[in-house]
């Protein structure tokens, strides 16, 4: 009897914010855009992280610093079809762990493939830094109720509109940014999300279709990519609120302005100047470089940094981040 054959594989999430958008390292894999990935060599590498370095740098041409690890995705069909459409040199089940990377600017990516993409491009629903979305209630709402109907069982019929009005903040519930990765799978589940109908033709063995222009349902990504993007996304929108990680996304010299535009670009959401500013008085966090931006024109703005020895005199908080006003 044959051993099931699992292989490994390791992907990057790996992000740098400017004031109009968090971007996210990206490269191709067939038809679709992809996260630098690659496999796991059990002979051949000496650590997991060191492995991921490695695929990055082969990738991108970049060398990632800090990285932590998100989350191990191993549902049964991600990658492998069923038996009967398996070729021999397939795997019976691809685990992938994942990790987040972050960096304070975007590093030149030198090769063939790799660039840069607004995180936007794949989520566009979750930008609300200009207010509520309009596809979400022109476009989105409208089909995701359809689907919560088809359901033949009315408990489960109930279930799903509950989880599309939380998710999607419809019919007056709020928004929550850290939701991201809820969403998508809402979308993937209905069968709106890109990826469900390859995956499942995938599954069964069939030909996969070419992805769909679609861009209010934003852009598929190979495997589930996207999935894995969208529980970074949540993370990192998590992880602001009680963690100083913006920090590690900007510059080392920075306005209070242009700080606050990055925290609004990670949560997709606009917040207040004069709040955001106490809520920094309050931390101890950021101090005065003794320099002022003049690159902008007009009255010079001043320029601070990240007072790093508070980091290790005590515990520190994040950002907060407030519900959206519709």
């Amino acid at each position: 009897m044959n051993q099931p054959r699992v292989v490994l594989g390791l992907s990057a999430v790996i992000v740098a914010v400017a004031e109009d958008a968090p971007y996210v390292a990206v490269t191709r894999d067939g038809d679709f855009t992809a996260l630098p990935f690659g496999p796991f060599d059990p002979a051949g590498d000496r650590t997991l992280e060191l492995s991921l370095r490695r695929w990055v740098s082969e990738q991108t041409g970049f060398e990632i610093g800090y990285v932590e690890q998100l989350y191990t995705f191993g549902d049964r069909g991600r990658e492998t079809p069923l038996p009967a459409a398996r070729d021999a040199n397939d795997p019976d089940r691809l685990i992938s762990i994942s990790y987040l990377a972050l960096t304070p600017s975007r590093a030149v990516l030198d090769r063939a493939g790799a660039r840069w993409r607004s995180w936007y491009d794949f989520f566009p629903w979750e930008d609300w830094r200009d207010g509520r979305p309009p596809l979400i209630d022109r476009v989105l709402a409208p089909q995701l109720r359809a689907w919560a109907q088809e359901a033949s069982d009315g408990e489960v019929a109930a279930q799903r509109r509950a989880r599309v009005r939380l998710a999607f903040a419809l019919d007056g519930a709020v928004w929550n940014e850290e939701r991201a990765l809820d969403r998508y799978e809402l979308l993937y589940e209905a069968g709106l999300a890109g990826e469900a109908a390859r995956d499942r033709a995938r599954f069964i063995g069939k030909p996969e279709p070419k992805p769909e222009s679609a861009p209010e349902l934003g852009e598929p990504m190979a495997s589930d990519h996207r999935r894995i993007l969208a529980t970074a996304i949540s993370r990192l929108r998590a992880k602001i609120k009680y963690r100083p990680v913006v920090f590690e996304l900007a510059p080392e010299k920075f306005t209070l302005l242009h700080l606050q535009r990055l925290v609004e670009a990670i949560a997709g959401l606009e917040l207040h100047k004069q709040n955001f500013r106490r809520l920094l008085d309050r931390t101890g966090l950021v101090e005065g470089a003794g320099e002022f931006d003049t690159s902008a024109g007009g009255r010079p703005a001043e320029l601070f940094r990240c007072r790093r020895e508070t980091l290790s005199e005590r515990p520190v908080g994040g950002v907060h981040v407030p519900a959206p006003r519709d």
